[in-house]
């Protein structure tokens, strides 16, 4: 804790994701603080650990049954240095303002590595559209944007979707900011290609996630063609993590939703997984009907409060959590590392704890934070962002392919960084550094505010 503002420490010290998130960064930027003392002078660390603006306003919406019920809403932003703020909506009861700090806090340095020009913030709500009708959903996105609108805008904040938050939801939200503020903008990324968004971006993240992990593999002459593949997860990120990966060879055997996990060892492949994207997307069911489906699966239910996730007790030579924060625990990484796992990429903004991550940079495992590895998704909604403001659709090959060029240089950006400051082949240290620098720099240029 020692790297970490002690004002910081003060103010926040119940927000454990927050304390958690600022901790990662400020322990791998340390070398560069000790050789810049303008950051030192002009504070730059209790600045940047500071968010911008915190909005918390009230949800009421009407239920089916006509009874008004009240949520919390919460918008972060924590810097726009680089460029307009920029970072999901996450509608879950799990939702507090440490959890949103921390996703905040992440996406400043996860957006500067994708060398766009973009902010960092994040928001949401504790509503849990789960079992909700579409018209209860409908009512409540309208009464959650019937507040946020004030704050957000193509040139000021620009929000996404996150967990719980998809193309329904992105489609509520964005016609009531249509009708209110009477302008079609890109003012939210993850929209129906009819209306303003772009051909890869609910897949960008997933894919993004297993194109840095092949750059990983390929530094050790290794590629993911026949290797065996833990992933976590349900959503979109897990869904087109696995579909790039069963196209790249590999063959994935897990996924998970909040009830449980399924092992599949003959693998999940093309048609497996469109049976999940059906039971996830539209029928919004559990992951339990899978192996009703293909009865040689294994389900497992959820056992909470165990010390370890028996999803990563399977044999696999990669492993991709894309489920939640902190879902791969200290006990998680050492079922791994007796697995002889070779890499481990996130998915999920940051779904290992620090204990899981040190243990497998220590055990020399090729480690991808979620900053780097979890980039692919804004790095494609800067790009919604560009389509929308030149009036322009892009080719979803066009598209992909500019994806696969910004996660290689993110990869190169990671690399060099940690080589330049001791720690090679650590993406760890490497993307806390590059993304902070650039920040750091861009605040130093714009003086005190």
């Amino acid at each position: 804790m020692t790297d970490i503002p002690q004002l910081t420490l003060a103010r926040d010290p119940h927000e454990n994701e927050f304390i958690q998130a600022v901790s990662d960064v400020m322990t791998s930027v340390r070398p560069v603080l000790e050789k810049t003392p303008e950051y030192r002078h002009h504070s730059i660390v209790e600045r940047i650990v500071e968010p911008e603006r915190v909005i918390t306003f009230r949800v009421p919406w009407i239920d089916d049954m006509g009874q008004v019920r009240v949520n919390r809403g919460f918008r972060v932003e924590m810097n726009s240095a680089i460029g307009p703020y920029k970072g999901g909506l996450r509608f879950h009861p799990s939702v507090n303002q440490s959890i949103l700090k921390f996703l905040a806090f992440e996406h400043v340095f996860k957006n500067a590595l994708t060398t766009l020009p973009l902010g960092g913030g994040a928001g949401g709500t504790d509503f849990d559209p789960k079992g909700k009708s579409d018209g209860e959903v409908m009512r409540f996105c309208q009464s959650f944007m019937a507040e946020l609108f004030r704050h957000i805008g193509a040139n000021t904040d620009v929000p996404e979707g996150d967990i719980g938050v998809g193309s329904r939801e992105i489609g509520y939200l964005f016609g009531m900011y249509r009708k209110l503020k009477n302008k079609f903008t890109g003012v939210l990324t993850g929209k129906g290609l009819g209306w303003g968004g772009s051909l890869i971006r609910p897949e960008a993240a997933g894919f993004g996630c297993v194109y840095f992990a092949a750059q990983m593999l390929a530094t050790r002459n290794d590629a993911l063609s026949g290797k065996t593949c833990l992933v976590s997860g349900s959503g979109n990120v897990a869904q087109a993590t696995t579909r790039k990966l069963i196209e790249m060879g590999a063959k994935v055997v897990t996924l998970s939703d909040s009830s449980g996990h399924i092992y599949d060892e003959a693998g999940i492949d093309a048609e497996k997984l469109a049976f999940v994207s059906r039971l996830k997307n539209i029928r919004r069911g559990r992951l339990s009907e899978y192996a009703d489906q293909y009865p040689h699966a294994v389900y497992a239910p959820a056992a909470p409060g165990q010390a370890s996730n028996p999803l990563w007790r399977h044999r696999a030579q990669c492993v991709f959590p894309c489920a939640t924060q902190n879902e791969i625990r200290k006990a998680d990484a050492y079922h791994l590392i007796n697995n002889n796992v070779k890499l481990v990429c996130e998915g999920a903004s940051m779904p290992c704890t620090a204990d899981a991550r040190y243990i497998f940079i220590d055990k020399g495992i090729l480690y991808a934070p979620s900053k780097a590895a979890n980039a692919g998704g804004v790095a494609v909604s800067g790009l919604e962002l560009t389509q929308n403001s030149i009036r322009l659709t892009w080719l979803g090959e066009e598209v992909d392919n500019r994806l696969k060029i910004i996660m290689k240089g993110l990869h190169d950006t990671c690399l060099a960084a940690a080589d330049a400051y001791g720690s090679p082949g650590n993406y760890l240290v490497g993307a806390n550094i590059a993304g902070f620098i650039k920040v750091a720099d861009s605040m130093l240029d714009q003086g005190i505010i």
